[in-house]
């Protein structure tokens, strides 16, 4: 029986045997980054690292984009299609304790995110396309700085990113422990909560622990408002949209005896829509502020706007997903 495979799968097939032959020279990639890791606008090695070799392989290579990106770009037929593909570069400031042979070389840093495999990926992809890939167009090879801390997207932006290098649709992954090693994860629509906290100092009255009446409490203010702003999302959003408040941390007070003036409250909130974000903030500051009222004391709320959420296109998710 001659059994034909479809144009597809033979591609497919093609581009795995392609990556398979150089395969190992990626792994050793890998662990290099991995050993030198940088911060956020501090990628001064590995931006070299990776220009180095778009270079070698025939990019046009601009670097020092919104600080220490860098971006390689790659020609080829008639085609007016742009398309971008991004990966991020920075480590965290983690102390690594894995025993790894290749562990961080930096002391109190360590790519932890896996932005190490992030930026390798990214150049394997390079090589593959450069060397064997079949395409008319143009593609835009992005990395990225500074997605921990700092915000390098957006200061790639700002550096004219889209003007310089316009894109009809930029791709990009992150890797993520919980999928089965050689798969891969599609999300059409909303991918990734937006980030928000919140930090929230509630200011009373200290005093002595043996004369509360003297005092305006500030850990039962606190207190109290922990457990109202967990009536937040079950009582404020629709059932059908998401969001999450929590109260991570609750500092206050030192001796025991003495009734601090005030305690702290730190606060992560996460939402999928603009309108849940706007939503929750307004009830937590409102929550927050009423509560203290109502024990004569004061919130002092500072409200700390963070990213909005990821939003996947569907066709391109779909394209990438075939």
């Amino acid at each position: 029986m001659n059994i034909q495979r479809s144009p597809d799968v033979n591609r497919k097939l093609e581009i795995e045997a392609g990556l398979a032959s150089f395969i190992d020279e990626f792994i050793a990639l890998r662990r290099d980054i991995h050993t030198h890791p940088e911060l956020a606008f501090k990628e001064t090695r590995t931006s070299a690292l990776v220009a180095a070799y778009l270079k070698q392989w025939g990019y046009d290579v601009t670097t020092g984009v919104g600080g220490s990106g860098v971006v390689g770009t790659l020609k080829r037929g008639n085609s007016n299609k742009t398309i971008g593909i991004r990966a991020d570069m920075d480590a965290l400031p983690i102390t690594e304790a894995t025993g790894l042979d290749y562990a961080s070389s930096n002391s109190g840093v360590m790519h932890a995110c896996g932005h190490d495999g992030h930026t390798t990926v990214l150049l394997a992809a390079a090589r593959y396309l450069a060397q064997s890939g079949r395409f008319s167009g143009t593609v835009h090879l992005i990395f990225q700085p500074a997605e921990e801390i700092g915000a390098g997207a957006r200061r790639m932006i700002e550096d004219g990113l889209f003007e310089r290098f316009p894109c009809d649709a930029v791709y990009g992954l992150h890797n993520w422990p919980g999928v089965p090693t050689g798969k891969f994860g599609f999300v059409t629509g909303p991918a990734m909560a937006s980030v928000d906290r919140a930090r929230i100092r509630v200011n009373g009255r200290g005093g002595h622990g043996a004369e509360p009446h003297k005092s305006v409490d500030p850990v039962v203010v606190a207190s109290s408002i922990v457990l109202a702003l967990q009536t937040v999302v079950a009582r404020n959003l629709d059932p059908l949209d998401m969001g999450v408040v929590t109260v991570a941390s609750i500092h206050g007070g030192d001796a025991l005896n003495v009734i601090p003036a005030h305690v702290d409250l730190g606060i992560t909130i996460r939402s999928f829509s603009q309108a849940v974000r706007e939503e929750l903030r307004r009830r937590i500051e409102s929550v927050a502020r009423s509560q203290a009222e109502s024990f004569g004391a004061v919130a002092d709320v500072n409200y700390q706007w963070g990213f909005p959420a990821l939003i996947n296109a569907k066709a391109e998710t779909e394209f990438a997903r075939q």
